[in-house]
């Protein structure tokens, strides 16, 4: 006697739930976010995406982030509500349920009624009442329509649309038209069974017809996994299972028992089932008919092979050797074990040596299961996160301030690692300077450039939010960044004096001066008090980020004001002017500037005295441009100084009148002995002339 088992071909994730996966999987990727209702009806899926980040909530009331609407769809009041509160969401409705709301949603808004065939609790039935803009009625059995077509006559009599629930089970619609074609005249039906549940009735009724029993593999609350089991135990003992841990080995060893022949055996499993659920009962089944006969405690060795190698489940491990990529475990089961050593711990560029060693025994989480090779992966950086989350929970009642690693820049935001768990840390919260509103704001894409010169850095941020439900942390770094700064302003505050020194960043240059960080407190130097040299504007000496010397000026604790100064008193040259120059000496100066008044030159380097229009030259002046020009050595007196206000005053022109009066008188000529020299020398000319024509 021997087994034969058979898995059906369509078992497990149809593509309406694949594709809801992917969406939630992507979401979980970027920081995670929610569903409404459970994903897809089993429960290791939503337990994982719950691991993951992402989620089941019942309403948009208590939705958080981005919103995920499952495949059964929902209705247009759902939509406008997640609009009203301005909610980001997926649409992840299955496309053949799309198709349903499309028709009710048209043919409703002609006038028709709408009857439904289906549960109606089912989100999916639910979803369809919401879309359609008449009245409507659900069927879920002969009765029901029955019940309808002698009380309802109104409703039926009317012009009536019949859709199906996309997973209803197919003889019972057929059944269900046959006997409302009958009484309905104004009746359109439109055939709404999704093809996939079609294909998926059809063959699992084909090989019940064959087996002598049937496994039906699916969450207790999946309709479409119930009409599987509904199908099958019309044609043989049919068992319905959850999962592997879950069959009820000796009803199967049983049910074996007393059949004759050899046995055939075959599985089939919702729509929503993951494939690694249906190996593993696969597997077992296999196990079972192997040991049908032998006298062992088949549930003990079953529990030993599968118990503690479910994805999302915890298990203790042994390091059984390390290399560079990874680090091979021992889980007390028939698998190999790995942790890869990006799942052995978030912090970034340790090798698995530098964190376990051979023998360590370790806490780890299951990620994914190859059965097909005996392989099962780990993560111990999932069970250090989810340690980490605690501490985190604790550092946000307490408002203490952590450290981390920034060490992923995303869409929004970054990813701070800290306590072995990812902290997300929106955009606002970063600490970075964000672009001044424009009719043009920041890009995604340019945000994200800001935010990468924090890649791999060490930052402090407060916590300010901890799901514990979805594993989801929310820091901020700017709040640890304020708290900080806070301390450092009352700390300045209190010891700040009039002249006391400080080393502080240059933070930003103005036309006027320089904006200098003491430490929490801005003080602003004016361009006069940067340097004793004369400048046109302070990045001609300083630069943003330039560490200055400053000494305190004055200060105005209620507005915040703190003026400052850098010139060295030491370097003072007037100190120096003062010590070689006194009023009448003449010096020679270079002319930096001129003005309608006059003609600023540099007598020393910080030293400059005016020459007044008047005084430029013995002419009278209207456009000192005309006279003087910059970069021009011109020699002049001192005519004034005045210390106190640091001025000097020069004068071209008393050099000029002093050189004038100071001149050789010029000879005196006697017109008269010109004139007589001239008559000389022109009647000698014309004598000559007179000889030569002889």
């Amino acid at each position: 006697m021997s087994a034969h088992i058979t898995v059906a071909k369509t078992a497990g994730f149809c593509f309406g739930v694949k594709r809801a996966l992917e969406a939630a999987y992507s979401l979980a990727e970027s920081g995670g976010g929610c569903t409404l209702g459970r994903l897809i009806h089993n429960r290791h899926v939503t337990e994982e995406l719950a691991e993951r980040g992402v989620v089941a909530v019942n309403s948009a009331d208590e939705a958080t982030g981005t919103v995920i609407i499952r495949s059964h769809g929902v209705g247009r009041e759902v939509y406008g509500e997640l609009e009203r509160r301005g909610i980001p969401y997926i649409d992840a409705t299955c496309p053949f349920v799309a198709k349903i709301h499309k028709i009710v949603a048209e043919e409703s808004a002609k006038g028709a009624n709408v009857l439904i065939a289906g549960d109606p609790e089912h989100p999916e039935v639910k979803g369809i009442i919401g879309h359609c803009s008449g009245e409507s009625r659900v069927v879920n059995n002969v009765g029901d329509i029955e019940n309808l077509l002698n009380f309802e006559n109104g409703f039926v009599q009317s012009s009536l649309i019949f859709v199906a629930q996309t997973t209803a089970q197919l003889s019972k619609w057929i059944e269900y038209k046959k006997i409302i074609q009958k009484h309905c005249t104004k009746l359109k039906i439109f055939d709404t069974i999704c093809s996939a549940t079609t294909h998926r009735q059809t063959e699992a009724e084909r090989l019940a017809s064959h087996s002598t029993l049937m496994v039906v593999v699916g969450d207790p609350h999946s309709s479409n996994t119930a009409k599987l089991v509904s199908i099958c135990s019309r044609y043989c003992r049919t068992f319905f299972t959850e999962d592997a841990l879950s069959l009820p080995v000796q009803e199967i060893k049983q049910a074996l028992s007393v059949a004759s022949g050899d046995h055939y055996i075959g599985i089939t499993a919702g729509a929503s089932t993951p494939d690694g659920i249906i190996k593993e009962v696969h597997r077992i089944m296999s196990e079972i008919t192997r040991n049908d006969e032998m006298d062992i405690d088949f549930m003990a060795e079953v529990d030993k092979t599968f118990k503690r190698v479910y994805i999302g489940n915890r298990v203790k491990a042994v390091v059984v050797s390390v290399n560079n990529t990874e680090a091979v475990v021992d889980i007390g089961t028939k698998h190999s074990g790995y942790i890869p050593a990006d799942e052995l711990t978030a912090t970034p560029g340790l090798l698995p040596k530098d964190v376990v060693k051979v023998g360590d025994e370790i806490d780890c989480v299951v990620t994914s299961i190859n059965d097909a090779e005996g392989v099962v992966y780990l993560s111990k950086k999932r069970v250090d996160a989810a340690a980490g989350l605690e501490k985190l929970s604790d550092a946000m009642n307490s408002n203490a301030t952590i450290s981390g690693v920034v060490t992923q820049v995303i869409k929004g935001g970054v990813i701070v690692t800290c306590e072995g768990t990812r902290v997300f840390v929106p955009a606002s919260h970063t600490g970075i300077t964000r672009g001044k509103r424009t009719d043009t704001p920041e890009t995604p894409e340019e945000l994200q450039k800001k935010l990468e010169p924090l890649l791999k850095k060490e930052v402090s941020l407060k916590i300010i939010e901890v799901a514990e439900s979805r594993g989801r942390v929310v820091g901020s770094i700017r709040n640890a960044q304020k708290e900080e700064s806070d301390a450092l302003k009352s700390k300045f505050w209190s010891e700040v004096e009039v002249g006391k020194k400080y080393v502080g960043e240059v933070k930003s240059l103005e036309s006027y001066g320089v904006f200098v960080d003491l430490g929490g407190v801005d003080g602003m130097v004016h361009s006069s008090e940067l340097t004793w040299n004369r400048i046109k504007h302070p990045r001609e000496v300083v630069s943003v980020g330039d560490k200055l010397e400053v000494y305190v000026k004055s200060f105005d604790p209620e507005k915040k004001r703190v003026s400052l100064g850098a010139k060295d008193p030491n370097d003072n040259p007037w100190t120096k002017f003062l010590a070689e120059f006194a009023v009448g000496d003449v010096v020679k100066a270079q002319v930096v500037s001129t003005t309608p008044f006059g003609a600023f030159a540099q007598i020393i380097p910080g030293v400059d005295g005016l020459i007044h229009i008047s005084q430029i030259s013995l002419d009278r002046v209207t456009n000192v441009s005309q006279y003087l020009t910059i970069g021009q050595l011109v020699e002049a007196r001192i005519t004034e100084i005045d210390q106190e206000k640091s001025r000097v005053s020069l004068s071209i022109k008393e050099l000029l009148e002093e050189e004038a009066a100071n001149a050789e008188p010029e000879e005196t000529i006697d017109i008269s002995e010109v004139e007589g020299a001239v008559e000389a020398a022109e009647a000698a000319e014309a004598a000559e002339a007179a000889e030569s024509e002889e």
